[in-house]
């Protein structure tokens, strides 16, 4: 074999491998970083859970008040590939809706599994520091 083929081989397996690494080192700390040092709430749900679209209509009426005191992502949890999002893992989600409130240092204040009152909610909120 000449150079040139060899360099070909070598470019056909090791340029995906590296793409590949390169995208999941991204998506990992993009998912999982702080990027304000605000408190966080992370709310799991799916488009076919009826208590998930109880929780976010109290969520979209509580987050404008909180809108540049809190970071507030919303995680979809549909699919089979969703269940690789590392804030899953992380905050080992078994079950939707689950919101997960972090404080600003990193440390989760408060984990609610299923639905819960529009107070309950507030009072958590209230508490992250």
């Amino acid at each position: 074999m000449n150079k040139k083929t060899i360099i070909t081989i070598i470019a056909i397996l090791v340029i995906p491998l590296l793409a590949f690494w390169g995208m999941s080192i991204n998506n990992n700390s993009e998912a999982t970083a702080q990027t304000s040092g605000l408190p966080q709430i992370f709310k799991f749900s799916s488009s076919m859970c009826l208590e998930c679209k109880q929780v976010e209509q109290i969520f979209d009426e509580i987050m404008p008040n909180y809108k540049d005191k809190i970071e507030y992502r919303q995680i979809f949890v549909d699919s089979r590939k969703d269940m690789n999002d590392p804030l899953i893992k992380k905050y080992k989600v078994t079950l939707v809706p689950t919101v997960v409130m972090v404080n600003s240092d990193g440390s989760v204040a408060k984990t609610i599994v299923g639905a819960a009152e529009k107070s309950e909610y507030e009072n958590c909120i209230k508490g992250l520091r």
